[in-house]
């Protein structure tokens, strides 16, 4: 992942296609399935495909402005909120993905500690170390290694969902609430989790799409590897809860007797997917400051993520979800209607305090909705309706949109003036 040779040698469709679908075999996407699974199948099926329509196109028009504008996924948050205003979103973004890069190798450890027994210490240093190895051969030599790592998670995969599936009626298996924890969400919440992961890969899509050989068919495809793939991973989280009455990973490869087959599933899912973090994180801090290699920061995420899995619990991620969708959710919503309708290219501005303002009320829009939905009884009936048919994301959307669009306008007559 050198600076220099990423920034010289552009990603194929095909690469960037293997780097969404790596992406997309996650055990965080199959611990969130199966946290929908209270629904019954059909349902939390729909609320999965619903949720992914909305995120995916939300990662698509994300990946189109890197894509059209050569930038960096910072860089292109710049273009809306002003030099130093995407400064904002470049340190939240950091912090996410620090995040997300020890949840996914306390994931990995917890999982693989489940098959062998060795403790999970040891396998968050074991993913630890392979995420740096990832990232010192870096994006553009990683060719056949990678191909050979997807297509084995594949079929490992495809086996997996094989023997969860053969546990039992699917469409007719009624929810253990003792394993979801009591938990059963609401329909507008499933869509809201599924929307969930898709949305939590916009801050990152565009130091990918940035850099391909042909960038609008790279973006449609990684877009499109990536949502599909997280559907069938959800689904195999919502049959191992309806199947096999399970959300312990572990003990569903166990019982399939994949042993070896699945610490691979384990281990090579998690370090290609915590990859990416770690690299866009480095990408984020160099916009913030270009004094450090990306490729050092990348490098520290990843140790500084597997030393915070070693340490602290991560069961539940919920309230991480929301916090990013509560983000990154209004802030695309501004980008959205500031470059493909407004047709703003940027320039020289150091804070867009409009578009700041923008985010800030979308950003209360969508912790207000979430109030709703967990307060249904203390607040109109309209609401908690919209909010239980489509979620936060989307009337957040509308109305982080709705008030660009109105910045825009005013700012136009403003000029005319």
């Amino acid at each position: 992942m050198s600076d220099k040779s990423t920034a010289n040698k552009k990603l194929s469709v095909s690469n960037v296609s293997l780097i969404w679908f790596g992406a997309g075999i996650s055990l965080a996407e199959i611990l969130s399935g199966a946290s929908l699974a209270g629904l019954g199948f059909g349902k939390a099926m729909f609320a999965t495909i619903i949720g992914h329509l909305i995120g995916g196109a939300l990662m698509f028009a994300a990946g189109m402005i890197g894509a059209r504008t050569g930038k960096s996924a910072m860089e292109t948050v710049k273009v809306s909120f002003g030099n130093y205003g995407g400064l904002l979103f470049a340190l939240l973004n950091v912090i996410q993905l620090l995040g997300w890069t020890a949840i996914m190798i306390y994931d990995g450890a917890i999982t693989a500690n489940g098959i062998f027994g060795t403790g999970h210490r040891l396998w968050a240093v074991v993913i630890g170390v392979l995420i740096v190895i990832w990232l010192l051969i870096g994006l553009e030599s990683l060719g056949k290694i990678n191909t050979v790592a997807m297509g084995l998670l594949f079929i490992l995969s495809i086996g997996l969902c094989v023997v969860i599936f053969k546990g039992g009626d699917l469409i007719g298996a009624e929810p253990d609430l003792e394993v979801l924890g009591g938990y059963v969400p609401g329909f507008g919440g499933a869509v809201e989790l599924a929307a969930a992961m898709p949305i939590s890969w916009l801050p990152l899509i565009s130091d990918y799409t940035s850099n391909t050989e042909k960038p609008f068919k790279a973006t449609l495809s990684g877009t499109v590897v990536y949502n599909l793939v997280s559907i069938f991973m959800y689904m195999i989280g919502i049959g191992a809860v309806l199947c096999l009455k399970s959300m312990d990973l572990a003990e569903i490869m166990i019982a399939a007797g994949f042993g070896i087959a699945g610490m691979l599933i384990v281990i090579f899912s998690t370090v290609t997917t915590t990859f990416l973090d770690a690299f866009s994180a480095g990408m984020s801090f160099k916009s913030i400051t270009g004094k450090i290699s990306a490729k050092a920061v990348a490098i520290t995420v990843a140790v500084l993520g597997m030393i915070a899995a070693m340490i602290w619990p991560m069961d539940n991620i919920t309230d991480f979800l929301y916090f990013i969708g509560s983000v990154f959710t209004p802030m695309i919503g501004v980008m959205i209607a500031d470059f493909f309708i407004l047709g703003s290219k940027g320039g020289e501005v150091k804070f867009n305090f409009a578009n700041l303002a923008v985010w800030l009320i979308g950003f209360a829009v969508y912790r207000g909705l979430l109030y709703v939905d967990a307060n249904p009884d203390a607040v109109a009936p309209v609401l908690v309706s919209i909010v239980g048919a489509l979620g936060e994301t989307v009337p957040c959307l509308i109305v982080t949109m709705a008030a660009t669009l109105c910045v825009g306008a005013l700012k136009g007559k403003n000029k005319t003036k």
